[in-house]
């Protein structure tokens, strides 16, 4: 189907405004209908616009029909400026499944493959997608740490500034993921002194002038879902994100798109298990799952407010 059947955007548009009111757009992974729910209520109520972001994994997980028919279910306007991504789409094959389901966004990772691989694969999905009006996302560098079958790396390799101009231009994509030291899942960094490499990313902006860049693995790690997590018999240690400050301070500098994905997993897991362990009679999961969508819409809305800068934007 046509992503515009079902009131979806791409993100071109909201990029581009994004680039020039220097705010970011908040990619929000998502798993199911709760995590959905809270996702879209939080961009709407902050009047955001926002990117609803799939893993394959997370595609197989709900299966094609029934993620199509959540969102048909939203009854989304062009209006909210909300667009549907795949999310490290791991092939060509996967890319076009993702736009014949209706998805206005796809991004092709061949990142860990050798640079001329990466460019003619990028440019493969950038072609194919061009044809049906959807945007296209790849990535230069590699992110180490583990989030999903194709976010899985114990290497980082940070995206050199003086390939940007040839990647961009020879693949025709419409915004580029960099690696300047995120790293996907919880354990983000080994000490609270890590910076994000500001210089790369200064390089990389002075290269690609009003070009989309895009941050990965970029959660911040709330302590207060890990401590939660813990407390109600969970057992999660030294988990580290990226401090909001850098955050904010990386979308000055041409970051337009954050993704999100560790977050909303802590805030998920840490409301329902506060909810199964303080009310151990409960089995209703309408209630310990409402306690969870509570904890992400929550975070959503922080995050959209103060980190991404992107409310009010519609």
């Amino acid at each position: 189907m046509d992503y515009k059947d079902f009131g979806l955007v791409n993100t071109k548009d909201i990029f581009s405004d994004a680039i020039s009111k220097h705010y970011a757009v908040p990619a929000f992974n998502f798993y199911n209908m709760e995590t959905l729910s809270a996702i879209v209520s939080a961009a709407r109520d902050t009047k955001s616009p926002v990117i609803l972001a799939v893993s394959e994994s997370a595609l197989e997980y709900m299966g094609s029909n029934l993620l199509m028919g959540m969102i048909w279910g939203l009854n989304i306007k062009p209006s909210e400026k909300i667009a549907l991504h795949l999310d490290h789409g791991g092939s060509f094959e996967s890319c076009v499944n993702a736009i014949k389901l209706g998805f206005s966004s796809v991004m092709i990772d061949a990142s860990k493959k050798p640079f001329n691989t990466n460019v003619n694969l990028s440019r493969q999905v950038a072609d194919f997608a061009q044809q049906f009006d959807v945007s296209v996302e790849a990535e230069l560098g590699t992110l180490s740490g583990i989030e999903d079958e194709n976010t899985n790396s114990k290497d980082s390799n940070y995206t050199d500034p003086n390939d940007v101009v040839n990647f961009v231009n020879a693949t025709n994509i419409d915004s580029l993921a960099i690696a300047i030291g995120t790293s996907h899942g919880a354990y983000k960094r080994k000490s609270d002194k890590e910076e994000l490499r500001f210089d790369i990313l200064e390089k990389i902006s002075q290269e690609l002038p009003e070009f989309p860049l895009v941050l990965h693995g970029a959660s911040s790690i709330p302590k207060k879902f890990v401590n939660m997590i813990n407390e109600y018999g969970g057992r999660i240690s030294d988990a580290r994100g990226i401090p909001a400050e850098q955050l904010k301070r990386a979308v000055k500098m041409n970051i337009c798109k954050i993704n999100v994905d560790s977050d909303s997993r802590l805030a998920f897991t840490a409301g329902t298990r506060k909810s199964l362990f303080t009310e151990p009679e409960n089995f209703n999961p309408r209630e310990f799952l409402t306690s969870g969508m509570k904890n992400i819409y929550e975070n959503c809305v922080e995050e959209i407010k103060n980190i991404m800068n992107s409310e009010n934007k519609i």
